[in-house]
């Protein structure tokens, strides 16, 4: 993943902080533009799992701050619920202009209310996502129930939000009370997921019944479980991200793919570290290393996606040999183990090698109590005869050839 620190301006002018989070591949699947819970910033802790989850499943998210909050410009005083939309249409043209047009909107808390008024100002967003998102803006209001009627006699009155300091004043009151939330809901026409945690005290359940029950199909709902408002546990940020981008690609166009004779692979280097993103096919997945040697084990390391390949075509190749031969194999399981060991100690080997060598250890488990044992023994015989069993032990050539360029990272 690589983060670019960027800056665009408002309606207003108004230069407000981002961060595009982008995947090391040449184009993504798509762009999504991320919106943050009340008072927060793009750097709280949801807003970066998710984006950062988002992008290990092919994303591009751009995130940024509110006006008046984090390292934007502006005066978060003179700010109101409507400023916060128009900075979210704002952020859709800077990337529409630089990149592409957003086509996923995903809100979190307010954040999630802001994305769903938006949407309606954006052709190009095909799909919302809410997360602990409440039914209607005026319910931040109950975060300042004792200074509601000091900001209706004197206009502006001092808020103490999340530790922080905030003056209000009495059109962000009005702004927020006024919000058709119900009908602009009901006229979405895109694709919404709203996603909430049954137990969350900040925004409750019933306020993803509200959105929910306002909404034209398509429409779904992802329960959170025991998730907190902000998760702020990195796994339930991850989780919500998976889903999304699971949800998310039933309303996205599949991407173009040549299609070469043979399989194709591209790896995306790391730009530090070892996580390698990978496109095999139609396919999006990573590899990494363990933490013990430096990686973030965010997918399998090399030689893992290698033994993966060799179970893979050992159960293939086993399931078609049964159906044709219309044997009793109710499931073949494969475990296979790598490990570099001294040629003299490998009883299989090449004992005139010299030093180390490559050694898997495959154990294959024929499930089916019908089998006979006749027939047991030419299944593992045939397990010995799938294709990438026959290019490890036949050696494959790799050719290598240079795809330099003068071209430096976007």
């Amino acid at each position: 993943m690589r983060t670019d620190r960027l800056t665009f301006d408002n309606d207003r002018g108004e230069s407000l902080a981002a961060r595009l989070d982008r995947p090391l591949r040449d184009t993504p699947l798509g762009y999504a533009l991320f919106a943050h819970c009340f008072t927060c910033s793009k750097n709280i802790g949801a807003a970066v799992q998710m984006s950062r989850a988002l992008v290990a499943q092919g994303w591009a998210v751009l995130r940024f701050d509110f006006t008046g909050l984090g390292d934007s410009e502006g005066d978060f005083g003179d700010t109101h619920f409507s400023s916060n939309v128009s900075d979210l249409v704002s952020a859709a043209r800077w990337l529409e202009q630089h990149h592409a047009a957003p086509r996923l909107l995903v809100g979190h808390s307010l954040g999630g209310a802001a994305v769903l008024c938006a949407a309606s100002q954006l052709e190009s967003v095909v799909a919302v996502a809410t997360v602990g998102a409440p039914g209607h803006p005026e319910h931040v209001l109950n975060m300042m129930t004792t200074q509601i009627e000091a900001i209706e006699r004197d206009g502006t009155a001092e808020v103490v939000l999340g530790g922080r300091r905030f003056q209000i004043k009495q059109e962000f009151v009005r702004d927020i009370q006024e919000q058709p939330m119900q009908r602009t809901v009901a006229s979405l026409r895109r694709a919404l997921l709203v996603m909430h945690a049954p137990k969350d005290e900040v925004v409750g359940i019933d306020n993803a019944s509200q959105i929910f029950g306002a909404a034209k199909h398509p429409k779904s709902f992802v329960s959170l479980d025991d998730a907190d408002h902000l998760l702020s546990r990195s796994q339930d940020a991850q989780y919500v991200a998976s889903v999304i981008v699971a949800w998310a690609q039933r309303y996205l166009p599949e991407p173009a793919l040549d299609s070469p004779d043979g399989e194709s692979v591209t790896a995306w280097g790391p730009v530090r570290g070892f996580r390698t993103e990978l496109q095999v096919g139609p396919h999006h997945t990573v590899a990494d290393e363990p933490k013990e040697v430096g990686g973030t084990e965010a997918g399998p390391s090399p030689y893992g996606h290698l033994l993966s390949a060799l179970g893979a075509c050992t159960a293939m190749t086993l399931r078609m040999y049964a159906d044709r031969k219309r044997w009793p194999l109710e499931q073949a399981v494969v475990k296979l183990h790598h490990a570099k060991v001294h040629a003299r100690d490998c009883e299989e080997c090449d004992r005139s090698a010299a030093g180390k060598i490559d050694r898997i250890e495959r154990t294959v488990e024929l499930v089916g109590e019908a089998l006979t044992t006749e027939q047991r023994e030419r299944l593992h015989e045939i397990a010995d005869k799938c294709p990438v069993h026959r290019t490890l032990t036949s050696g494959a050539v790799v050719v290598g050839r240079s795809g330099d360029s003068d071209a430096t990272l976007p």
